[in-house]
């Protein structure tokens, strides 16, 4: 896991971290990996840090989603990043559309940004090329909205995989100009990077990114609220090669290699330590023990995430996050305000 590095720290005067999740699908053990491992280090180890983590459901909403499957999807993503041992006494976790002063503020950036800019963003480079009359509007402006996710609570730290540098640097890119048009408003955040999850690859095809929106083929990914005999055949029917030789080596071996992180970082052990220890099995044993450790994993995840799911407490959990977040929110929203002179007062 990436070191924090000590100058970072010393530069961080408010000590918040923001990071959030759309809920368009079930969450993948890439997901896990990627997203939440790194978010439960941070939890551990950043002791005087405020997180907001919340369920991006107005970003889930530039494509069609079906509104009852959305509105059962925001507690269940809420309920598995509890179940993984995120702790409600540490962090705040609430839904993006309760804090409204999420989009007041995309507003206001939208006002100070560029058309061009916008145009520059890779996931609307890659849709605007299969069907550019298809696009919605909320695709073009959604790094905006993004941007007001992190800097209305003067984010200093934002878990981020590689594919979000580009939104990252837009939304650093926003904040520095506010503050050289208006004055010294937003704080600029800085990535914290988990070089591990973004290598957690498709079952099927180890060249790609595990995804779940990979609909193709379920075979691709592990949920984490797949049954344990599922898990195990989809870990049976992993892809690799016919060298026989377990070795991590990710450009001629992707298959066996994905399946060495995995295993690594469940076990919480380097990829070296996990390439030693099945360095005398065969592919069908190394399998078996991927797959029992997903399964040793994922079951007593399962367990809480069903105590939780339609409980109170959850619910309880989502309010109170959504009460504290609303009141840094609506701070910083009038201060933009009086920066801006749309404030009377």
């Amino acid at each position: 896991m990436q070191k924090i590095k000590k100058e970072v720290i010393k530069l961080i005067p408010n000590k918040r971290l923001v990071s959030g999740i759309k809920p368009t699908g079930d969450l993948t053990l890439g997901n896990y990996i990627g997203v939440l491992k790194p978010l439960l280090y941070l939890q551990q180890n950043l002791k005087n840090f405020d997180f907001y983590l919340f369920i991006a459901d107005l970003h889930a909403l530039t494509f069609y989603q079906e509104p009852q499957t959305l509105k059962q999807q925001i507690k269940k993503i809420a309920a598995l990043y509890l179940a993984t041992g995120l702790d409600p006494e540490k962090i705040n976790l609430f839904v993006q559309s309760e804090v409204t002063q999420h989009t007041y503020l995309g507003y206001l950036l939208e006002c100070n940004s560029y058309f061009s800019e916008l145009q520059r963003m890779i996931q609307y480079k890659e849709k605007s090329k299969i069907n550019a009359e298809g696009i919605r509007t909320s695709l073009f402006t959604y790094p905006t909205l993004m941007a007001a996710d992190i800097l209305i609570y003067d984010a200093n730290l934002v878990p981020i995989g590689k594919d979000q540098k580009q939104h990252l640097e837009l939304t650093k890119n926003l904040a520095t100009r506010f503050n050289n048009l208006y004055g010294n408003t937003f704080v600029v955040p800085e990535p914290f990077f988990n070089p591990l999850g973004s290598k957690i690859k498709s079952l099927q095809n180890p060249l790609k990114k595990m995804s779940k929106s990979d609909t193709e083929n379920p075979k691709s990914y592990i949920l984490l609220l797949d049954d344990p005999q599922i898990i195990k055949s989809k870990i049976a029917q992993t892809v690799t090669d016919s060298q026989k030789i377990i070795k991590y080596d990710p450009e001629n071996k992707p298959g066996i290699s994905n399946l060495l992180t995995i295993y690594a970082s469940l076990k919480q052990i380097s990829i070296f330590e996990s390439e030693k220890l099945f360095q005398k099995s065969n592919y069908k044993e190394l399998k078996n023990k991927v797959g029992e450790e997903i399964i040793n994993f994922v079951v007593p995840l399962q367990q809480k995430f069903y105590q939780l799911i339609n409980s109170a407490k959850l619910d309880d959990i989502l309010n109170k996050g959504a009460q504290k977040a609303s009141l840094i929110a609506e701070k910083k929203i009038q201060q933009v305000r009086k920066k801006l002179g749309i404030s009377r007062f």
